[in-house]
């Protein structure tokens, strides 16, 4: 092997040891003879790349591959920075700069759509949950750190960024150009449904939209709800802290959520004792859109047993990360604690699935990592099929329990709710 090889080699190996340590599932670190068995088959691998591969290789980019890759694999939220990227992130952290509004992380090896937040030029221009950016400005987002493509989706207002767009059913890349905006994330929005439902739907909890919810469910009581449907679908902003403050409107006492790591003790967060409302029916609606405060509080209330989850199951996104920083200055960002239920499942690895699943029709069947192939995409409807059903289970739900029902309001066709959002010029994002 030549200089440069050995150089990169040790290198790759350094950072192998760093990563498998630092990123060990589970909470358990590897033992020194696996982390040596790993990294000499990787060495062992890229000897043969730099040996019989059928051209002279980028080595810098072997490298960066296998090293986003290595992040994907145990954390597609992780990235790596070298030193420029890195001073980058540092200088942009705290800054209010105008956005697109799109929540990212890394799937199959590209920038993927979590979810887009509703009123930004993002969603405005149809980008929505599943959507795979595969090139930001013309540079492709293969083995791009998700931390820089999240710096290049912000700028000054009126500035404009090129999205190249994969969708699930059109092979064909669509171009698209964004321009950046100072947007305010969406306010909380209540609606009194037949038979006492009170309806809120939450689509962002980034700002004081915790608050917000706690209003809007006074507002529908003095309206005479008896009854109450929480809407998260589609809320990706905001974080795990905003979801036990949310959760904790509707329980009061009880563990919410706990954070664990590797090298990060047991931390319990409980319910704050102080329920907006913690006695009237409840259901909670979820999808693939719904990821982070949001889904922490989602499996909260259906672990303590508070409300019921129907819809689809969320994204999986609940964790604690920081950088990493190397001696290079170059930084690796990862989780360091995952959020876990009150059951103990960790919520980015498994998401929060309904105790009540129902398919979202009016979303395009997305790729799963665990169950094979997509399912055919559903015909197309204005039926609102998870609002229908969590109507079901909330008024049959209190049926059952006895309550009597003889002076509620005759049922009507169950329509989709029109709940426009009153978005304030004067709230920036944040």
């Amino acid at each position: 092997m030549n200089r440069r090889f050995k150089f990169v080699v040790v290198t790759s190996s350094t950072l192998l040891v760093i990563l498998l340590l630092a990123g060990a599932r589970y909470g358990r670190s590897a033992s020194p003879e696996d982390t040596y068995q790993h990294i000499a088959v990787y060495t062992e691998v890229l000897s043969r790349i730099k040996s019989d591969y059928v051209e002279e290789p980028d080595m810098k980019s072997v490298t960066l591959g296998a090293v986003n890759g290595l992040l994907e694999s145990i954390d597609p939220y992780a990235s790596y920075l070298n030193a420029d990227q890195y001073k980058q992130y540092v200088q942009s952290q705290g800054q209010k700069r105008a956005s697109v509004g799109l929540v990212l992380s890394k799937r199959f090896g590209y920038v993927n759509i979590v979810s887009a937040v509703p009123g930004s030029p993002a969603a405005k221009a149809g980008l929505s949950t599943g959507d795979v950016i595969e090139t930001i400005n013309g540079v492709a987002t293969r083995d791009m750190p998700l931390a820089y493509a999240e710096m290049l989706m912000q700028g000054d207002a009126g500035s404009t960024v090129e999205l190249g767009i994969l969708r699930l059913r059109k092979p064909e890349p669509q171009k698209m150009t964004l321009a950046r905006a100072m947007f305010a994330y969406p306010d909380v929005t209540g609606k009194l449904l037949p038979d006492g439902v009170g309806l809120v739907t939450v689509k962002s909890l980034a700002s004081n939209q915790v608050e917000e919810t706690g209003e809007q469910v006074k507002q529908l009581e003095g309206q005479g709800a008896k009854r109450l449907i929480l809407d998260l679908r589609n809320c990706a902003s905001g974080a795990p802290e905003k979801g036990i403050e949310l959760a904790s409107l509707f329980l009061d006492k009880g563990l919410v959520t706990y954070a664990e790591g590797q090298k990060s003790p047991r931390q319990n967060y409980d319910a704050t004792g102080k329920p907006v409302e913690a006695k009237l029916p409840m259901v909670v609606m979820t999808n693939r859109g719904t990821a982070n405060g949001a889904e922490l509080a989602a499996a909260a209330l259906q672990d303590d047993k508070r409300a019921q989850v129907v819809g689809e199951r969320t994204y999986g996104d609940a964790s604690i990360r920081k950088p990493i920083v190397m001696d290079d200055g170059a930084a690796v960002i990862l989780s360091v604690a995952k959020y876990y239920s009150p059951a103990g499942k960790a919520i980015q690895d498994t998401g929060v699935t309904p105790a009540v699943p129902v398919a979202d029709a009016d979303a395009a069947a997305q790729p799963d990592d665990e169950a094979g192939p997509p399912a055919p995409e559903p015909p197309k409807t204005n039926e609102d099929t998870i609002l229908k059903k969590a109507i079901e289970l909330v008024t049959k739900g209190a049926a059952a329990a006895g309550e009597n029902t003889a002076e509620a309001p005759p049922a009507k066709p169950i329509t989709p709710p029109e709940t426009p959002l009153h978005v304030p010029e004067s709230q920036p994002q944040r």
